[in-house]
């Protein structure tokens, strides 16, 4: 299995949003430059057989924004596993589940997403990482998720996937 994770795109600055945090969208720009990365992913040949994204606003916009450019016929399925306060084990248990999809995509927030990824491939939540705003990584497990299993294939900001798209 390989798991692809996918921080979402550009958002309204919180100090600018008035509303609740988890209605916060995606900027033009974040539109914009996301569709931009997921054409880099799609160059990577990234084509998932599930997506799983937060249930916040700007996760699902990302969310929908990769099914698309990646032509998945996945549907996009929220949950509390992806959201910035869930515990890593919540979401390696939830991806051990899914063992017999080869791409499973991942749409979420940070911290979240750099502790989960730390677990899955040290066994341990200290993060020493980080997935910018648009950036992808993947991992690899042969067999079940769980952590300290996984190896790391990949970590791109999204500067690096757009510059593979414009290939």
């Amino acid at each position: 299995m390989e798991l692809v994770f996918l921080r979402h795109g550009l958002a309204v600055d919180k100090e600018e949003w008035k509303g609740k945090d988890e209605d916060r969208p995606l900027t033009a720009e974040g539109v914009d430059k996301t569709k931009e990365v997921v054409r880099g992913l799609r160059a990577l040949k990234v084509c998932p057989d599930v997506i799983l994204s937060s249930s916040l606003l700007r996760a699902r916009e990302t969310a929908e924004i990769a099914k698309k450019g990646l032509s998945s016929d996945a549907k996009v399925e929220l949950v509390d596993e992806l959201t910035p306060s869930a515990a890593p084990d919540k979401l390696i248990a939830r991806l051990a589940d899914l063992a017999g999809k080869p791409v499973v995509l991942c749409v979420g927030h940070e911290p979240h997403l750099s502790t989960t990824i730390s677990a899955m491939v040290s066994g341990k939540i200290a993060a020493s990482l980080e997935v910018k705003k648009a950036g992808a990584c993947c991992i690899r497990f042969t067999g079940i998720p769980k952590a300290g299993a996984g190896t790391l294939l990949w970590l791109l900001p999204p500067k690096v996937l757009r510059l593979i798209a414009a290939r």
